[in-house]
């Protein structure tokens, strides 16, 4: 494929391994994953709170143009999750309210966006969730072009239409579609075992201890020592004209 397209397409994950991916969050699903697919440390929630997996609608537009954004609309269905990447970093304000308005029309969950967002309150109200790598009140042209449902790099991910998005307050993430239900049976298994470990740390049990992290500091070298004047639960003595900790 060459040339700037719109492709239609049925690519999707599917609606089961969504779902448990959503519950399981961000955090749960990379480390499922192997620690892969971070969409970056710079995409953040407009507002905490949300929480969201579907179906990657992807776009690839021109910095400072929001055209492409608006050419992706018709693409989408209930369910999905814009995705937009720009050739160049872009800071500049490529969607607002009246966008989230037309996809919240079409039952868009959300947006990932590598550039700018406005409107922040009104979205905050409308409940419409976007993370992007700025909130910025300058606006856009429609005059370039662009293509949408094809594979774009957000972050330093691979992402391409159909494939899984998740999000939270964690950041983003990508799941190819074609892992969705292996992950989402990970994801299940972590939490199964960090439920027992939350149950532990509760009841005091210690981190060095559950993780038998012990020998793991003596073979590093770290050694316990008691400091002097303590022995015994003495008090440590301090010389008077000593300063305190800077």
């Amino acid at each position: 494929m060459t040339g700037h397209v719109i492709v239609r397409t049925d690519a999707a994950p599917p609606a089961d391994a969504v779902a448990q991916l959503a519950a399981q969050g961000v955090s749960t699903v990379h480390e499922a994953q192997g620690r892969t697919g971070l969409l970056g440390p710079l995409l953040r929630p407009i507002y905490p709170g949300a929480r969201i997996a579907g179906r990657a609608v992807t776009v690839s537009a021109q910095p400072g143009d929001n055209l492409m954004i608006h050419a992706a609309v018709e693409q989408t269905r209930p369910g999905d999750v814009l995705v937009v990447a720009f050739t160049s970093t872009s800071t500049d304000g490529a969607f607002g309210e009246l966008l989230a308005t037309s996809l919240r029309a079409r039952g868009v969950l959300g947006l990932v966006i590598d550039a700018g967002c406005r409107d922040v309150a009104a979205l905050t109200e409308m409940g419409f969730p976007v993370w992007s790598r700025a909130v910025s009140a300058q606006g856009t042209v429609k005059a370039s072009p662009g293509s949408v449902n094809v594979p774009i790099v957000l972050g330093g991910a691979y992402v391409r239409p159909g494939d899984v998005i998740v999000a939270d307050d964690d950041g983003a993430l990508v799941v190819p579609r074609e892992r969705a239900r292996e992950v989402a049976a990970a994801g299940a298994e972590r939490e199964a075992k960090e439920e027992e470990k939350r149950r532990q740390l509760a009841d005091g049990v210690l981190g060095l201890d559950m993780y038998n992290l012990r020998p793991l500091l003596d073979r590093l070298g770290v050694r316990y020592v008691d400091a002097e004047g303590t022995a015994d639960g003495a008090a440590l003595e301090t010389d008077p004209g000593a300063t305190g900790p800077s």
